[in-house]
């Protein structure tokens, strides 16, 4: 059975303005158009759109994604009122069929609901899925997500090895490939055949194996439990919980 693999990258609360949000989505979208063709043109939701494309065609520019954002708000059900802390989304997508999804959450500054985020979703068959699941695509893809984001860290994974692997609600997770930001701490010794790479001044891309993670694999299961022990001995991996909502 193919495991549903996806990338990820997290960020806790940033108070980030529309405009402060479309420039990292700007340069993102710019950055990610040179990892694979499939990546070049994105499309949204919206009334009337032609019949004939997935959508309303998306330009990935600076006013047009600072609009969007706005547009993205969330809001209360009863009134309709901004949520100011809650920032800002958008969620676009690049086929009708086998389609590639994006959904980007930013400029939030409440310790509630959840991280802001870049999340990539690969189509679940089909040729374009293999092609996105092959090393070097991914890594250029997780380095464009840390380079226009700063997130604390992103992942490649599987749902089915997150589940195995997780042990706390809050906490960092591990992937076939994880990307962890300095500011988190000092990388500690890990073991072959666990690659590191640095990502400018930013982070650490961790590559632990140069093929396919996957959980039906026993030693790759244990490979990433092994990891995720020594980065959370060294501090990488709790994240703080939200203190309860004060009355």
């Amino acid at each position: 059975m193919e495991e549903d693999y996806y990338l990820g990258a997290y960020w806790g609360p940033r108070n980030e303005t529309a405009l402060e949000c479309a420039r990292r989505a700007e340069l993102f979208f710019h950055m990610l158009a040179r990892c694979d063709p499939t990546f070049t043109q994105w499309y949204r939701a919206g009334r009337g759109a032609p019949r004939d494309l997935p959508g309303w065609p998306l330009r990935p520019e600076l006013k047009e994604l600072e609009s969007l954002f706005l547009k993205g708000r969330n809001r209360t059900d009863v009134g309709r009122e901004v949520i100011e802390d809650l920032g800002f989304r958008l969620m676009v997508w690049n086929a009708k069929k086998e389609a590639t999804k994006l959904h980007l959450s930013c400029g939030k500054y409440s310790p509630w609901g959840g991280p802001n985020s870049c999340l990539l979703y690969p189509p679940r068959q089909g040729a374009v899925r293999e092609r996105l699941l092959r090393l070097p695509v991914l890594t250029e893809v997780l380095t464009c997500m840390a380079t226009a984001w700063d997130p604390d860290y992103a992942i490649v994974n599987s749902t089915e090895m997150v589940d195995l692997i997780k042990k706390r609600k809050w906490e960092r997770r591990v992937g076939w490939l994880t990307y962890l930001s300095r500011r988190l701490g000092r990388l500690p010794p890990l073991p072959a055949p666990v690659r590191i790479e640095p990502v400018g001044a930013l982070g650490w891309l961790l590559v632990l194996s140069p093929e396919p993670m996957t959980a039906a694999n026993p030693e790759h299961v244990a490979l990433t439990a092994r990891v995720r022990e020594l980065l959370d001995r060294a501090g990488f991996i709790e994240s703080p919980e939200p203190a309860p909502a004060s009355e």
